[in-house]
């Protein structure tokens, strides 16, 4: 981490660029209201009552509504609801934008530094994945490519299909993403990404149990229910998310039960899915590659007191590493995660550590393109946030939430020096109506062991309007 002292400076005028823009998106807000558009509520990081048209980005150990077994509604209301958000960001890394020190010569050059850490917005996509020329393994993010030039983005512009009938105890939603990018080699492109497909089933009327089958957010750990902007409470994603936040396609149980004499629930969520949790930059989840599926589960309990609220978490993971093509090529993981929500203050830490065997072939086949080998690799990491919300009912302003985040991992590939970093995350959430929330955060980076110290802080400041 190098810091100076224009950083703070720096964020102002980043966020002075969104707010000056937040007018025509109230106006167009307002029109849409006039003309009888529903507009969801922007819903908070870390409160998983959100409403199942934000998808499965809701904690569904305690989304009793969505899951809860079917009772036909009484109004005649539509089946079909229509939704999305558009997350436009503006960002300025420091360096040349990446985690690659230009004097730095062992190889491969992805596996001595971090290069997930220069992210910039909520998708984990970073300033820059240049490597100066030097040999990579892809052990990569997706990048939005500006390196270390101040920049307007257009994160993400998502666009919900929920399908609920009358007629029956079924769910179908579809998440779909365009994704407008800029690369040297290729200019202008507009990625289409299909985030979300699903059906779920939830036959009982007395029982909080669901099956769901597609593609859909994991069950492994929390972060992932902050997996979009307009439900994130901050910018970027912690050190640890490219293990826990990837989507997963396959099939899925879930079941809560409540002990409503002592506050209580106990709630078990299991899945059956094309490799792991990992992001999709570093394995696949549209296809198997080994022909044999990860399964992943997590058991949570929660006291729901009428003044707090606390939730615990264990969870697992074990199968074949989905970017080889054998089958005996195992991963396995095991995480915790804790939140408390009381007056206004959300706490919560999330931990995981991570095996993956060594590859039996000359192949690595990720996201950002094919590796020569794969090695054995493990990872410990965990992350500790804390925020408080101020709630306001003065207009347009409805809240403004502060928040700090600070997030440690460790990381070996095997033959090579285990790369140990940590990271200061601030920042600040202002929800404006019912549907525009601008955020503005600080990264700060630092290289703590195995890693040479980089220049690669980011300031970053996002706006989300919700529709």
């Amino acid at each position: 981490m190098i810091f100076r002292g224009g950083d703070i400076q720096r964020m102002g005028l980043l966020v002075f660029a969104l707010l000056a823009s937040a007018p025509s998106l109230a106006r167009a807000q307002n029109t849409s209201a006039d003309a009888g558009a529903s507009t969801p509520a922007v819903v908070d990081g870390g409160d998983e009552s959100a409403d199942a048209d934000q998808g499965e980005s809701e904690d569904v150990e305690a989304n009793a509504a969505a899951t809860s077994g079917y009772t036909p509604p009484a109004s005649a209301e539509s089946p079909l609801t229509i939704t999305g958000y558009v997350d436009l960001g503006f960002a300025h890394a420091t360096g040349n934008g990446s985690s690659f020190p230009p004097n730095d010569t062992r190889l491969p050059a992805d596996y001595g530094e971090d290069a997930f850490a220069p992210a910039v917005n909520s998708r984990g996509d970073v300033a820059s994945t240049n490597p100066n020329g030097q040999f990579v393994n892809h052990f990569l993010p997706y990048s939005m490519n500006i390196g270390d030039r101040p920049s307007f983005l257009i994160n993400t512009v998502d666009l919900d299909v929920r399908y609920a009938p009358t007629t029956m105890p079924v769910l179908l939603f579809t998440r779909v993403q365009a994704l407008p990018r800029f690369y040297d080699n290729s200019g202008d492109v507009t990625p289409v990404v299909v985030e979300q497909a699903f059906a779920r089933v939830a036959p009982f009327s007395t029982q909080e149990f669901a099956l769901t089958a597609g593609k859909f957010d994991p069950v492994f750990g929390i972060e992932y229910l902050e997996n979009e902007a307009n439900l994130r409470t901050g910018v970027v994603p912690s050190l640890i998310a490219r293990y826990t936040t990837g989507q997963q396609l396959g099939v899925k149980a879930f079941y809560r039960y409540e002990f409503a004499s002592i506050w209580s629930a106990i709630s078990l969520n299991v899945a059956c899915t094309n490799g792991s949790s990992e992001v999709p930059a570093l394995q696949t989840n549209t296809i198997s590659l080994t022909g044999a599926p990860d399964f992943s589960a997590r058991l949570g309990y929660e006291l729901n007191l009428p003044s707090m609220q606390i939730k615990l978490g264990a969870s697992g993971l074990l199968g074949p590493r989905n970017d080889q093509t054998d089958a005996t090529v195992q991963q396995r993981a095991i995480g915790f995660d804790a939140r408390l929500f009381i007056a206004g203050f959300t706490l919560a830490a999330e931990g995981i550590d991570l095996h993956q065997d060594p590859g039996t072939t000359d192949e690595k086949l990720t996201g950002t393109g094919d590796g020569v080998f794969a090695s054995e690799f493990d990872v410990r990491g965990w992350y500790l946030f804390a925020g408080y919300a101020l709630p306001f009912q003065a207009g347009a302003l409805h809240k403004i939430t502060i928040y700090g985040r600070y997030d440690r991992r460790h990381a070996y590939f095997e033959g090579f020096a285990d790369v140990l970093e940590d990271r200061y995350t601030a920042g600040f959430r202002v929800d404006l109506w019912d549907s525009l929330a601008i955020k503005g955060e600080l990264v700060f980076n630092q290289e703590l062991r195995g890693a040479p110290n980089v220049d690669n802080n980011v300031q970053t400041s996002s706006l989300v309007y919700t529709w």
